[in-house]
């Protein structure tokens, strides 16, 4: 059965998040905020999302029309990381067809004398050189031959192609051939085209070449996904798409967006983090969301952090998203013994089919859910709030057997898989943080995902973090958080300017005419969306370098009023000082560079108030349920298990406690200590 938890009164929305072992849904509605969770269908993921929307509507007498749906999709990520996607063909600039193949020169397993790097997503015979020449002025020296053109297209149509993707040398500069061999085979073939100056008008050819084959991969698999969806009639044609960047977009609206969701689950978790921590008056935080294949780590210090560098499955992808850091360890991560005899757990993972042995569906391989569960950490009778019961018996006999072959005890084989898991989330966590130039120790970790809250303490100890914010329905939040997503849309404009090199007024002028063409862009593709300029949001910023470096950083621009030196120096001098605290040093007396221009337009939605509750001195224990031994540090400790639905703000829980809900289990280790706030949020800290 649903949960519910009472919030102000908003319109009625849907947040949908498709994991790899569950399907999440949250419904907002007539001031309540009501749940559910389905088991994924990783062979169709549009069958999950179909039936838990069902569901959840029928449970509550709502209409399909009656609701507005923000659905996070995984469709984009499965089909680059499984390659799985589209039978595409690449058009290129004539001599540059093996750009794909010949990638950069960075080797990531420096001594590897085997490495094999992954396959281009276009084979060789699919990639096709044609004469033409945009110049980096974006003088046109070489323009289409129509007959070229017209025998291409005839070999193309042999091929039963799915997508094609057109990418030319400086087409970031001037579009005009891409645009005409698009129109050209568009009208010709009838498929989906994908050309770089939509999907990335960004120099470095790798990295925009990648990018636009990529969207042109997924781009038929979403699209039957997204049709999928609208003919079950569960959704309406009017839904929205979770983005990577935070923002969403209309369904009708992604041709060139479906790059932009790869990251779209996880980008709802770290948005609905971090709009719960500030309402509770915590600014620099450190999102831990751990779900049942993966954990994602994100750092927000006053801001959720954006990048435009990732890689998936090996290929870069260069659109702006959420600044998340991704390991294969989950609750499914499953555990094994390398050849030299150590411990390992994941990336491997169990997923949703058969899942871990606890879950009854023949599952063979132990997981981080089976040692938690052997360990006491789960309540085998309260899972899914006693939808789904766990089998204990058949992850102890297999655990046995692996202690055996590792020659330890079992409950140091369980308590072993646990920490070495947590070592993997640990190490993630300092990458977007100490390797950054942060100190951990200055953030708050805020714990979300069905497993997170079994890790997070753990994991805030050997970090050095002093407080732990777990929301409530913290299994459901990347669900939640879509929720307060944002019609957001990015734009980008390679310029490769050097300060020096231009005086001061011509500098501020180019820069403000080059956002004004952005804006123009902008005003006319948000008007689709429902809004006209003057509700527009805009943000201005700039990728910097020192001249000669190969990789920038991103500087916020306002626009200048004036043409004083004024502005540029400031400019300059931010750079200097980011510089500085992300890589220790500034070299204040080199040329600086603006690589490019960046544009983001915000079209602000209907969000659901999250509203503070008066604070009681009640006591937590009516609110317990049970108390069983738990072990930690192989010992076992009386241990009260508590409801979470039944606590309320002001109540105090000393560890050891576990705390059971719908969504989620949260671990109270004996040092450490829990009282719930005026949110409704856990906050634990150690004693």
């Amino acid at each position: 059965m649903p949960k519910q938890e009472v919030i102000a009164k908003t319109a009625k929305k849907i947040g949908v998040d498709t994991g790899g072992t569950f399907t999440d849904i949250v419904m907002q509605t007539n001031g309540t905020l009501l749940t559910h969770k389905v088991l994924s269908t990783p062979r169709n993921p549009a069958h999950a999302v179909i039936q838990g929307v069902g569901e959840i509507l029928r449970m509550h007498n709502t209409d399909t029309e009656q609701v507005e749906i923000v659905h996070g999709s995984t469709v984009a990520t499965n089909a680059l990381l499984e390659r799985r996607g589209a039978r595409i063909a690449l058009v290129t600039t004539k001599g540059f067809e093996d750009i794909l193949e010949i990638g950069r020169q960075a080797r990531p397993n420096l001594y590897d004398f085997f490495v094999e790097r992954p396959a281009p997503l276009v084979p060789a015979d699919r990639r096709f050189g044609i004469s033409e020449r945009t110049l980096h002025t974006g003088e046109i020296q070489t323009e289409i031959e129509l007959s070229e053109l017209d025998a291409l297209a005839r070999q193309l149509a042999t091929l039963e192609l799915d997508a094609i993707a057109i990418c030319f040398l400086f087409a970031y500069v001037n579009p005009q051939n891409e645009q005409i061999v698009a129109e050209h085979l568009i009208s010709r073939l009838e498929i989906p085209v994908s050309c770089s100056h939509d999907v990335l008008p960004e120099y470095r050819e790798y990295a925009r070449f990648s990018t636009t084959v990529a969207n042109a991969y997924i781009r038929p698999t979403l699209e039957r996904h997204l049709s999928t969806l609208i003919e079950s009639k569960q959704f309406p044609a009017s839904f929205r798409l979770m983005l990577s960047n935070g923002g969403s977009v209309s369904a009708r609206y992604f041709e060139s967006a479906g790059i932009r969701t790869v990251l779209s689950g996880p980008a709802g978790g770290v948005l609905g983090a971090y709009q719960i921590a500030k309402t509770a008056d915590y600014d620099q935080i450190i999102t831990f969301d751990m779900g049942g294949t993966s954990t994602d780590v994100s750092l927000c210090n006053n801001g959720i952090s954006l990048t435009t560098e990732s890689t998936i499955s090996g290929l870069p992808i260069k659109v702006p998203l959420i600044d998340i850091h991704t390991v294969g360890a989950g609750g499914g991560s499953i555990a094994t013994v390398d050849t030299g005899g150590a411990l390992r757990v994941g990336p491997e993972s169990a997923g949703a089919d058969p899942g871990p042995i606890c879950y009854g569906n023949n599952g063979e391989d132990i997981t981080v859910t089976d040692a938690n569960l052997f360990l006491g950490r789960i309540a085998a009778t309260q899972f899914l709030d006693g939808a789904m019961s766990l089998d204990t018996y058949k992850p102890r006999i297999h655990i046995e057997k692996f202690a055996a072959h590792l020659g330890i005890s079992p409950l140091q084989a369980a308590d072993g898989i646990l920490k070495v898991a947590n070592a993997a989330m640990e190490r993630a966590i300092k990458v977007i943080s100490v390797e950054r130039g942060f100190d951990t120790r200055d953030f708050t970790l805020v714990s979300f995902g069905g497993a997170g809250g079994l890790h997070a303490a753990f994991m805030a100890e050997n970090l050095g973090i002093e407080t732990i914010l777990i929301p409530p329905n913290g299994g459901l939040l990347s669900a939640h958080g879509m929720l307060f997503a944002d019609v957001i849309k990015d734009y980008s404009q390679t310029v490769l300017w050097q300060l020096e090199k231009r005086s001061d007024e011509n500098l501020v002028q180019a820069l403000n005419a080059g956002f004004d063409a952005l804006l123009t862009r902008a005003e006319n593709e948000m008007k689709p969306e429902g809004f006209m300029p003057d509700q527009l949001k805009v943000n201005r910023s700039l990728d910097m370098r020192y001249a000669g470096q190969s990789y920038e950083l991103n500087i916020p621009y306002g626009v200048a009023t004036n043409a004083s030196g004024g502005e540029i120096q400031t400019l300059v001098e931010k750079f200097h000082a980011a510089h500085a605290q992300r890589f220790g040093y500034a070299r204040t007396d080199a040329p600086v560079e603006v690589v490019n221009l960046r544009l983001t337009t915000t079209g602000e939605t209907d969000k659901p108030p999250i509203q503070p509750m008066p604070l009681s001195d009640a006591d937590a224990s009516e609110a317990c349920v049970a108390q069983t031994p738990v072990i930690f540090e192989n010992e076992a400790l009386p241990t009260d298990f508590y409801r979470r639905e039944a606590l309320r703000p002001g109540n105090r829980i000393a560890g050891p406690a576990i705390v059971t809900e719908f969504s989620a289990t949260t671990v109270i280790p004996p040092n450490f200590s829990a009282v719930v706030d005026a949110y409704q949020n856990l906050i634990l800290t150690q004693k």
